[in-house]
């Protein structure tokens, strides 16, 4: 009979209470309370994973598994609720922090194409009206660059969320509308680029104008003298505002551009992130007179 011991962790599985559980060894990372406070918010019993525990003198120190132990003490409101563990004998301080750093170095994470696509099979009714806006326009969910493929996924998903459906059905309206599917027009700065236009200035964008001023110039240059300036999707949005503004008789403000920027840096604080910096008037591309 063949020896797979190789392979196999030397384990037995407990349900353990967490008040018998100690998480505070020196090489584990600081608990993350925003983390802990959104994921008990969206409680899922099936996304909890087992806790890896070393038993050390009769103690049973969590390597892996910390913050799981505190959402599920914050959903039960008591920390007799008991967690299942996967729990190690025999192992030393140093092997655990060990085995701690590099529990993480082979994980392929998910990427966002992958999870969107796993959200439709599983009927989640977001990603599918997401998926079906996308595809009313001849696009589809791609996870790599080319012709008609939204691959910014990640993005698509926020200014959904963010912005609302109809935020992100006139943002594709408009970038369809311009460059025809073109794969330098559906990167995530430019589809956000244009969400942030809509979302300062409403009706008085006109669809038409966009379409006319700013598709007169190619994806690609929009996105060249974009990363000129270095502001992210921000930086998109300036460039096409700044198009859209030339030989205007009634050009759009630019202070209500800056100002939701500014709302965005202060949501983006209280989160604990960061966000684009504010910039000066963007300069028109330099393509000629209309």
């Amino acid at each position: 009979m063949e020896d797979y011991s190789a392979f196999v962790p030397d384990v037995h599985f407990e349900k353990i209470p967490i008040r018998n559980l100690v998480s505070n060894q020196t090489y584990q990372r600081n608990l993350s309370i925003a983390h802990i406070q959104k994921t008990a918010e969206n409680f899922d019993v099936h996304q909890i994973n087992p806790v890896k525990v070393s038993r050390r003198g009769g103690i049973n120190y969590v390597f892996n598994g910390q913050h799981t132990i505190e959402i599920v003490a914050a959903v039960s409101g008591s920390r007799d609720t008991p967690v299942w563990c996967m729990v190690y004998d025999g192992m030393g301080y140093t092997e655990e922090a060990d085995t701690f750093a590099k529990q993480q170095k082979f994980v392929k994470p998910l990427m966002p194409y992958e999870i969107f696509m796993a959200n439709i099979e599983a009927g989640n009714d977001d990603q599918i009206l997401i998926k079906s806006l996308v595809e009313s326009y001849q696009l589809r969910i791609s996870s790599s660059k080319g012709p008609n493929c939204v691959c910014a996924i990640s993005t698509v998903e926020s200014i959904y969320h963010r912005y609302g459906l109809n935020t992100l059905d006139r943002a594709l309206r408009l970038c369809v509308a311009s460059w025809e599917g073109d794969p330098d027009s559906l990167t995530a700065n430019m589809i956000k680029g244009a969400a942030l236009l809509i979302t300062a200035y409403g009706d008085s964008l006109r669809d038409d104008l966009f379409q006319e001023k700013v598709g007169k110039f190619s994806s690609r240059e929009i996105s060249r003298s974009a990363r000129e300036r270095k502001m992210g999707s921000m930086g998109y949005a300036e460039v096409m505002l700044a198009a859209y503004n030339k030989k205007t008789r009634y050009p759009l403000r630019w202070s209500q551009l800056h100002e939701l920027q500014s709302q965005r840096i202060c949501a983006a604080e209280a989160d604990g992130g960061g966000d684009d910096a504010v910039g000066e008037e963007a300069t028109p591309i330099n393509a000629g007179s209309d």
